[in-house]
């Protein structure tokens, strides 16, 4: 007598900022853990390979890597990753999407004159990566029917949300849209089973922290005054998100939840 052996398929997360930091350490953990990679990243030649690194780790975890080098933010690629996507993840088996894009002006908001100020190409610009991209997704794998209930949506965030630090107003204030777009696409995918948050990390010594002007200083602050007298690494982060994928992280809902080992309070 023969007896049938189901196959089971593969789940499937979506990371955008695919490359490095957060999102390469989010891709290579889940593919350990048998999900299928869509990953999207936006690198020159200079930094192509990081993103080739990336994608062997997750090949090399014996699951799929599809990986895009694209503008995340521009229609006509979204829609051409998400039609590779639809064709390699069956209807609701994308059980995340991960929104890690930090490209963004770091400039005042207004400087000594016209040049030294933001302008608002730079403001749109963004808001529009940071912020307005997450809308976009979202809408884009729901309506695809990509996601359905047991879906998650992550989002990276900061403190800089809340905070001030110099020539970071354009990044606060996308970063501030994004955590309101995450409560909003909260209340508005319960009914659909679907949850959203945002993660703020503690100071992770990313290439986009080292964008900001006077990262040096941010880097060995939060170092001092974290209770564990170490930076918050990009693993903290992907093992945070591995536990919000369980079923029983459910009713973790429109929240901002930090991963930073108590920096926060320290600070």
């Amino acid at each position: 007598m023969f007896r049938r052996v189901s196959q089971q398929i593969s789940p499937w997360a979506l990371v955008l900022g695919a490359s490095s930091g957060f999102g390469s350490a989010v891709s290579v953990e889940l593919a350990r853990r048998g999900y299928s990679i869509c990953g999207v990243h936006l690198d020159r030649r200079s930094t192509i390979q990081v993103a080739e690194s990336a994608r062997r780790a997750v090949e090399a975890c014996g699951v799929r890597a599809l990986f895009f080098n694209v503008n995340a933010c521009a229609s006509d690629k979204r829609d051409e990753v998400l039609a590779a996507l639809a064709e390699a993840c069956p209807a609701g088996h994308l059980r995340l999407l991960f929104h890690s894009l930090a490209f963004g002006s770091l400039v005042p908001l207004v400087g000594s004159d016209d040049r030294s100020s933001a302008r608002q190409s730079q403001l749109e610009m963004t808001l529009d990566v940071m912020a307005n991209s997450l809308v976009y997704w979202s809408q884009a794998v729901v309506w695809r029917g990509l996601m359905a209930a047991g879906g998650r949506i992550l989002a990276m965030t900061s403190a800089g949300s809340t905070r001030v630090m110099k020539g970071y107003g354009p990044v606060s204030a996308a970063k501030a849209a994004l955590e309101a777009y995450v409560r909003q696409l909260a209340l508005e995918l319960a009914p659909q089973g679907i949850t959203a948050n945002a993660i703020r990390a503690g100071v992770t010594d990313t290439p986009a922290l080292r964008k900001i002007p006077g990262w040096e200083a941010i880097r060995d602050r939060a170092a001092t005054i974290n209770p564990n007298a170490r930076l918050t690494e990009p693993g903290d982060v992907a093992a945070v998100v591995t536990l919000l994928l369980e079923p029983a992280a459910h009713w973790i809902n429109g929240n901002v939840l930090g991963v930073d080992g108590g920096e926060d309070i320290a600070g």
